[in-house]
């Protein structure tokens, strides 16, 4: 596995990516959105590296950013707004680069809002992955629609979005769709976070958007 680090356009300028190839010819593209930025969210927020990671050793090419204003991206902290767009940006530039390749969307918590909201309502994208979603907090009424398969990972005593609500959100979406539960592990996964990965391992594992 290699990683690079580059620059690719975003709305308001440069956005800062990392990407990571697996060995061998890549079988996906996966677009990996971040924490949120005011709480602290980078690309380099623990579970966005352990799942980076984890996706490459099963042959996907992962891009992960820093939304506007974190890290080395233009432009400022934008509420969800601009957020989206950057996320749309960097699937436009996975679209372009890597041409043939099924795109995956993921993301942690509020990334996982970006992420699977921009994933559900771009025909490019055919599978959404949410890890610990804040279901209670943001507009997921695109996923709720969206019959694109979904993929969600979440702490069992996450403080800050109760597995229950996160329950009655996997409820409401539609098949295919699987929930994998971290036991013990809170919101941002402290000290489980290469469980995330191993998670994502063995659900996307033989994953393929042309699976019957």
């Amino acid at each position: 596995m290699t990683e690079t680090v580059r620059e690719i356009p975003g709305p308001l300028g440069p956005l800062e990516v990392l990407i990571e190839k697996p060995t061998g010819e890549p079988r996906a593209v996966v677009v990996f959105a971040h924490p949120l930025p005011t709480a602290g969210g980078t690309m380099h927020t623990k579970v966005v590296f352990q799942g980076t990671k984890a996706l490459a050793r099963i042959g996907c090419l992962v891009l992960r950013f820093n939304f506007r204003g974190v890290g080395r991206s233009a432009g400022a902290w934008d509420n969800g707004v601009g957020e989206l767009a950057d996320f749309r940006a960097a699937v436009d530039y996975a679209a372009a680069t890597w041409p043939g390749l099924q795109i995956w969307a993921a993301g942690m918590s509020f990334g996982s809002y970006i992420a699977m909201t921009a994933g559900a309502d771009d025909a490019r994208v055919c599978a959404l992955i949410g890890i610990a979603p804040p279901v209670d907090k943001y507009d997921y009424a695109s996923v709720i629609r969206s019959t694109k398969p979904k993929f969600l990972v979440h702490g069992e005593e996450d403080e800050l979005i109760a597995l229950k609500l996160v329950r009655q959100f996997y409820a409401t979406i539609h098949e295919p769709k699987e929930l994998v539960i971290i036991d013990r592990a809170n919101h941002l996964f402290d000290g489980q976070a290469s469980e995330v990965g191993d998670a994502l391992e063995e659900l996307l594992a033989d994953f393929s958007c042309t699976t019957p």
